[in-house]
């Protein structure tokens, strides 16, 4: 049997291949031996996205807590950003999320949280990942005794209430669809859009698992719900992936506005009211950092990934961060990204300037991005990384995370993956005939090595 992919906040696999009870009860076996020890440090709070094959991997779940005598809190369906907001308010030790985020329904996978609800950082990842490496499953799956909770998404639809005029986007009555696709985005979703006054219908609301469409938020997945906005008539679409901490927004006229937006429409409207530092990392579209710029805020960026936007944004106090696949963090609400944080905003900003998203769209800088993949192997990469360096001489380069080359009004990227011998090389630009030139010398370039 394969191993599941293992990053420094959690792992995913193929149920019943390369992930089964066994692996993830060993996993979080050693998850738990890196937490506070004692039952005093608190329980850990465990939810799920709704997959189908999600309670099998809950009872490996409960099995590795219950080796570990950790007491647990179960939340059943939940989004991500949801267990965030209930590991701080239960004073857990930690938390775990049941989901493969948006991979194909055969997937499933483990998100870690710390007590501060937050995806662990990579120095305590890496401490998993040791254990787990280093340690045998010896017992076998005993049902772990849990605590069901009750009023789950009670705590988090608060905090983001706060963050926005509740009152004014009632008086706005939008008209609202929201794709869910049977994860557990619509249970919070309709709970939010309810209580804002929106007349609002959800595709996918029950967290069955059957998707309605290929989970990943992409254009070409949600076709059919651009379809579905416009014949509706709604005056925006919001879909989520099935643990909705990301989001990718359609206007009122059926065009996918897409998930670099849900980022860039957050800050600018957070901007307007409470200007502050900005985080984005590396990879995101440089339409957030002309926002920062024209606010005059500071502006960072971190490596790829949640957990180091995260702790960027604790190290600078920023107001407002994110990742460009439609993943927005609110620190007032939590810092995990959170497709509910997208929805309200963006109906805020709308309700204050009584504009239609497409108007809020074009107000914002416009950039085409283009993003492709190249076979190359690890060993090769430091190599590829130089050359491409030599080759755009003119750019300010950044090893931050591979290798970032920037321009006045464009920028490249070139990161290996951490689980395949493969490359990923992404170009901003004006144009995307210019993106795609920076591509495709890039590729060219990775070629010769």
């Amino acid at each position: 049997m394969s191993e599941p992919i293992i990053s420094v906040s959690g792992l995913r696999g193929i149920v019943g291949e390369s992930l089964t009870p066994q692996v993830a009860a060993r996993y979080v076996a050693a998850f738990a031996q890196t937490l506070r020890p004692g039952n005093s440090a608190g329980p850990v709070v465990v939810s799920r996205d709704g997959r189908a094959n999600g309670p099998q991997i809950v009872e490996g779940v409960f099995a590795g807590l219950a080796h570990a005598n950790r007491p647990i809190l179960y939340a059943d369906v939940a989004s991500t950003p949801t267990l965030g907001v209930l590991v701080r308010h239960q004073h857990a030790a930690g938390g775990i999320q049941v989901s493969a985020s948006h991979n194909p329904a055969e997937y499933n996978g483990l998100k870690l949280f710390s007590a501060e609800g937050r995806v662990i950082p990579a120095e305590a990842g890496k401490q998993v990942l040791a254990t787990y490496r280093s340690a045998e499953w010896r017992a076998d799956l005993a049902a772990g005794k849990h605590e069901r909770l009750s009023s789950v998404t009670r705590d988090h639809r608060s905090l983001v209430a706060a963050t926005i005029d509740g009152p004014r986007i009632s008086r706005a009555k939008f008209n609202v669809l929201l794709d869910s696709n049977a994860g557990a985005g619509g249970l919070l979703g309709m709970e939010l859009l309810a209580s804002l006054g929106c007349e609002a219908r959800c595709l996918g609301r029950e967290p069955t698992g059957q998707f309605l469409h290929k989970p990943e938020p992409t254009a070409e997945n949600l076709a059919g719900i651009c379809q579905q906005v416009s014949a509706a008539g709604a005056g925006i679409g919001f879909c989520q992936d099935p643990d909705a901490d990301r989001l990718a927004i359609i206007d009122e006229a059926g065009r996918y506005i897409g998930e670099e937006y849900t980022l860039a429409l957050c800050v600018h409207h957070v901007l307007s009211q409470t200007p502050g530092p900005i985080v984005t990392n590396c990879a995101t579209s440089r339409m957030t950092e002309d926002l920062a710029k024209k606010y005059g805020v500071p502006f960072y960026r971190s490596a790829v990934g949640e957990a180091n936007v995260v702790d960027k944004m604790i190290d600078v106090g920023a107001v407002f961060g994110g990742e460009g696949n439609g993943g927005p963090i609110d620190p007032r609400v939590g810092v995990v990204r959170d497709s509910f944080v997208g929805m309200a905003l963006v109906l805020d900003a709308m309700a204050s300037r009584q504009k239609k998203v497409s108007e809020l769209v074009a107000e914002l800088p416009r950039y085409e991005i283009v993003k492709r993949t190249a076979k190359l192997s690890p060993e090769k990469l430091p190599a590829a990384l130089d050359l491409i360096e030599k080759h755009f001489r003119d750019g300010r380069a950044d090893r931050l995370d591979g290798l970032r080359l920037d321009w006045p009004d464009r920028w490249l990227i070139v990161r290996g993956s951490n689980t395949e011998p493969i490359v990923r090389a992404i170009a901003e630009a004006p144009t995307a005939v210019a993106a795609e030139d920076l591509v495709t010398a890039t590729c060219s370039l990775i070629g010769r090595v």
